[in-house]
């Protein structure tokens, strides 16, 4: 379950459900993600996304996503906090015996 061991939604503002729904019906209830032709996704969004990941509620933070749309962002997002935390385990290069001095 993705909300498990998370402390998002006790973060999540009080009036969370009722903020939801704006952004929903303002983005028609389509997931607002363009394709790298310009091209609007077309499946219905199910999920409001943090434009900027964190605690920043307002209305010009949130957007509506698809659920695969929504997935993949987070995937990236995880993925690259990961990086930022992983030891780099890369040897150092060997100069060649005949390249040194």
């Amino acid at each position: 379950m993705a909300w498990e061991g998370s402390t998002r939604r006790q973060r999540l503002p009080k009036d969370w459900p009722a903020r939801r729904r704006r952004v929903l019906r303002r983005d028609g209830h389509r997931c607002v993600e363009l394709y790298s032709d310009g091209r609007r996704c077309t499946q219905p969004a199910t999920d409001v996304d943090h434009i900027v990941p964190g605690d920043d509620h307002r209305m010009e933070n949130l957007r509506a996503l698809c659920s695969w749309h929504h997935a993949r962002k987070s995937a990236h997002e995880g993925g690259t906090a990961a990086a930022r935390t992983r030891v780099s385990s890369a040897r150092p290069t060997a100069k060649h015996p005949a390249l040194e001095d």
